[in-house]
């Protein structure tokens, strides 16, 4: 099951055809944080349409992709290396909404 410690954002886009290994070293120079912390590390591509979660527990590592269909996820501006997440937060980014502006509001449901 997948329950990371924490979520943390990678501000800068990355060339997501790259796999876990990469992404474990990207965490490690780049962010200049342990890939092995328990974590899970979201980073996106330059167009901001596809997003990939790492995570790295004591038994193997994680990782997924999500692409939204229309629309871009939405990032923090560049500044920090990092930027860290509420669970709450990553849910709102994962359904294309702005979790900057977490509300009270119920999760968006979708219809088919």
């Amino acid at each position: 099951m997948l329950s990371p410690s924490g979520w943390w954002l990678a501000v800068a886009p990355v060339d997501l055809r790259c796999g876990m290994d990469r992404l474990m070293v990207a965490v490690q120079t780049a962010l200049g944080r342990d890939a092995f912390d328990g974590g899970a590390y979201v980073f996106r591509n330059r167009s901001g349409t596809r997003i990939k979660v790492l995570c790295c527990d004591a038994q193997g590592v994680w990782l997924c992709v999500r692409r939204l269909s229309k629309g871009h996820f939405v990032w923090p501006g560049s500044g920090d290396a990092t930027c860290e997440l509420s669970p709450e937060a990553f849910a709102w980014l994962c359904a294309g909404v702005d979790w900057r502006r977490l509300s009270d509001r119920a999760m968006p449901r979708h219809v088919v």
